[in-house]
């Protein structure tokens, strides 16, 4: 029996089949802008993306299944050779190239194992601009191999134009040494909860949490990664009203924290069980709008957020 406190959604297939019949179906015919906004899409992303609006999309945020043998619920992504690794990322890579605009950004999840060949591949497609590190702060102790304890994020963009807002995602820290220049704060201001100072973020991100059971985010799915981290790469990326798209949904934490954000959003997710938590998550989303670790417009150094 679980603790009372634990709010992760595990909404089984038949329960939610009310979710399920919000979202929406592979279509047989293309859609147009409107139809392919704020939906989710059942279906295989490879049948579903020749039928979405080309240059409709600002950012496309990707987590696809990283190269190791892994269930997800039910259906097995096999480990496979580093050239086979490859040729599945190119793949997906040219599915989606049509959908994206001429400024839009690009963020693909991989973790250590996958991350050589996703950064091959990708910067055969697009100028690849940075590779971000964040500490999952989660995992098993390995006892004869170091924890495996952080992922990359690499992000590029479709050209040479693209949207980057550096003071959406500076992050708010404690100021320690306060210093002064003739009398007036350097580089940081006094709030009645104390001295601080806007950072510009770095590309190695340890202020994450991984969702778990007491968080309202918190899903079945085995590979969800945090909204705190989605809303980074949304703000960061893309203006109020962008098409935020997402190939490989899962539980829908980017659809979810792109509505959260104002963004449009569109997501396609193969496991029906998978879909009826992300549909389940969007109607969750208009009562409960917030963010975990981002207050007010802010993202606070941890252990820095005024009580």
């Amino acid at each position: 029996m679980s603790s009372p406190r634990n709010r992760t959604i595990r909404t089984p297939l038949e329960a939610g089949r009310e979710y399920l019949a919000r979202c929406l179906n592979l279509p047989e015919t293309p859609l147009g802008p409107e139809d392919a906004r704020d939906r989710i899409i059942c279906g295989d992303l490879f049948a579903a993306a020749p039928k979405l609006p080309e240059r409709s999309v600002d950012l496309l945020i990707a987590d696809p299944p990283y190269n190791l043998t892994k269930s997800f619920n039910g259906s097995v992504f096999h480990c496979r050779d580093t050239a086979e690794y490859e040729a599945y990322t190119r793949t997906w890579l040219s599915a989606v190239r049509p959908l994206l605009k001429e400024t839009a950004s690009i963020y693909v999840c991989c973790d250590w194992t996958s991350s050589p060949a996703v950064a091959r591949v990708l910067g055969e497609f697009f100028p690849v601009r940075n590779r971000i590190t964040w500490q999952r702060e989660k995992g098993r102790g390995a006892g004869a191999n170091w924890k495996n304890s952080a992922e990359d994020i690499y992000f590029a963009t479709a050209g040479k134009r693209y949207t980057f807002h550096l003071d959406a995602v500076k992050i708010r820290r404690r100021v320690v040494a306060p210093y002064r220049e003739a009398g007036v704060p350097k580089d940081w201001r006094e709030t009645a909860a104390g001295k601080f100072r806007d950072s510009c973020p770095g590309n190695f991100w340890d202020d994450i949490t991984i969702p778990f059971w007491s968080m309202p985010e918190n899903t079945g799915h085995p590979t969800q990664k945090p909204e705190k981290l989605l809303a980074k790469l949304i703000l960061a990326s893309s203006d109020p009203g962008d098409l935020v798209f997402d190939p490989f949904a899962g539980s829908g934490s980017t659809a979810v924290t792109a509505k959260k954000l104002h963004r449009r959003f569109l997501a396609v997710e193969i496991d029906p069980q998978y879909c009826v938590w992300a549909q389940q998550r969007l109607e969750q989303a208009e009562l409960h709008p917030e963010i975990q670790g981002y207050r007010d417009g802010i993202f606070y150094e941890r252990n820095s957020a005024p009580r």
